[in-house]
């Protein structure tokens, strides 16, 4: 046994002699421990998938995504049509109200739309919002959404990633107080928000009957943010947290040997990946920017043994740079890249670099995944130093051209097509290391079609030029582990969206 398994195992045995602390069901309250921090609970200023789950407990939105069967069904919106492909008009729900008791209106679905889709917003995820130009009142209770384009996964767009806003309160504030006192339409309210550090709800005793979400049978939920996973762990074992996630796989069989605890694991939308400068926004000194630099790193990592041994559970190596059930992620498309150190140094070599280099890799992941890869990096020349940080942080840098090598992991919003991760990383934004204007042209014709078989073009354009240039390299899919009190009922769902609204105690 390695050190690190013996320490996991005192850990858990040191937990089974302390007296298990009750969840709280006697006090109704969940309580949630996280360790991605939410610096700004405003849904569309950030891109977490914190919070993500925070506005999807405390916001609704027009359109609901099953999550069982993934088949759209009203929500807000009662009703919805198409007249053209670039046109959608809703039929608003009648009776629906805001946290602070004010009616929901085709006022606060224009306003909505309009923040979302003007550039001057700053939101955080601009390709989300991009395809709409305009939104319109036709009625108190009736909308007409122009797009710029056909979109074909608007509605998905719609059910996952567009909250709406109540117009007169936001507008009332101003966006930094909204921030700090945010009301929604959603099953929960939240009741104080200390960013960063905590997130307080309530169920909204007024939420509207007939909703697919449900009125909560939890009355409270408290959400903490804790700055690891180590801490995360500490807190469900000592009986402080009732449900933590994304736990270290090797901690799943000792968490269900726990009597007050259990362990479950999903496949999620999400993958982990490793983003190479090869624009060279760090400089032109960069070796990233040279092709079979980019290259000898594809070859340098065992992904299979990453995804088979850490991440476990079914994790499955991506071929494409998206997950690979969603529309258009054309694995045959896709240039392969087998684990071949001895290729990879001799990559470096014809790249000018015999002797390896040096290169900071910044991460969020987990830390033992991000060691692994920095191991195969230094045995292949490649002196990566490891920078763990926290998301915000490493985001921050991300878009600010400050990475040439950094880990980490897209959901895509849960959204089952690639219009929902490649553009994120390939349109030019402040996200794209890349920077490649025929990659930026397919993805917007991609984008831009209603037909299946053009956009199965484009996008196996995008994917052949990606994974030939080696530009994104797509290492794992994601298997959501999560822990919690036995006392707690809870599903986990393959969109990687807790729904604690539909959570219960037993």
């Amino acid at each position: 046994m390695g050190v690190r398994s013996k320490l996991l195992a005192a850990v858990f045995t040191t937990a089974l002699l302390v007296a298990p602390a009750m969840a709280q069901k006697s006090a109704d309250t969940l309580r949630i421990v996280m360790r991605d921090a939410l610096p700004n609970v405003d849904p569309y200023y950030n891109n977490l998938r914190t919070g993500v789950v925070m506005h999807h407990q405390a916001w609704d939105t027009l359109v609901y995504r099953n999550p069982d069967t993934f088949k759209l069904e009203p929500l807000l919106a009662s009703a919805w049509q198409l007249p053209d492909p670039t046109t959608i008009e809703f039929t608003l729900r009648p009776g629906v109200k805001f946290h602070d008791g004010t009616p929901l209106t085709a006022d606060d679905v224009v306003y909505t739309l309009t923040v979302a889709a003007d550039p001057a917003s700053k939101v955080s995820t601009p390709s989300n919002y991009n395809w709409i130009d305009k939104a319109e009142k036709t009625g108190e209770l009736s909308v007409r959404v122009k797009l710029k384009r056909p979109t074909p996964a608007a509605l998905e767009y719609f059910a996952l990633v567009i909250p709406i806003y109540p117009k007169a309160y936001r507008e009332k504030v101003g966006a930094e107080a909204y921030a700090k006192a945010p009301i929604g339409a959603g099953p929960y309210k939240i009741t104080r928000v200390e960013p960063g550090v905590s997130i307080d709800f309530e169920r909204f005793e007024d939420y509207w009957a007939g909703s697919p979400k449900g009125k909560p049978a939890i009355k409270k939920m408290s959400v903490r943010f804790v700055p690891d996973a180590a801490t995360e762990m500490t807190e469900l074992l000592a009986g402080r947290a009732d449900w933590i996630w994304n736990l270290n796989p090797d901690q799943f069989d000792g968490v269900n040997r726990m009597p007050n605890l259990a362990a479950v694991r999903k496949e999620s939308m999400r993958i982990g990946y490793l983003a190479l400068d090869a624009a060279g926004r760090t400089g032109a000194d960069n070796p990233m920017t040279k092709q079979k630099v980019r290259q000898a790193v594809w070859h340098a990592i065992d992904r299979k043994a990453i995804a088979d041994k850490l991440v476990t559970g079914g994790s499955r190596v991506p071929q494409a740079p998206c997950f690979p059930p969603q529309f258009g992620c054309d694995a045959e498309a896709a240039v392969l890249y087998d684990y071949d150190p001895a290729k990879a140094k001799k990559l470096l070599a014809e790249a000018g670099y015999p002797d390896g280099f040096d290169v900071e890799l910044a991460s969020y992941v987990l830390p033992q995944w991000g060691a692994a890869v920095q191991n195969y990096l230094q045995a292949v020349g490649i002196r990566a130093k490891l920078n763990q940080l926290q998301v915000a942080a490493l985001i921050q840098r991300a878009k600010g051209g400050e990475l040439r090598a950094y880990l980490g992991s897209w959901g895509s919003y849960s959204i089952n097509d690639v219009s929902a991760i490649m553009p994120n990383f390939f349109d030019g934004g402040a996200d794209d290391y890349a920077r490649d204007p025929d990659v930026i042209k397919w993805l917007t014709e991609g984008g831009s079609s209603n037909d299946a078989e053009v956009r199965r073009k484009a996008y196996s354009a995008a994917i052949h030029r990606i994974t030939e240039q080696a530009y994104w390299a797509p290492l794992h899919t994601y298997v959501t582990t999560y822990g919690h009190s036995r006392q707690l009922d809870f599903t986990p769902y393959p969109d990687e969206l807790p729904r604690f609204f539909l959570a219960k105690w037993k």
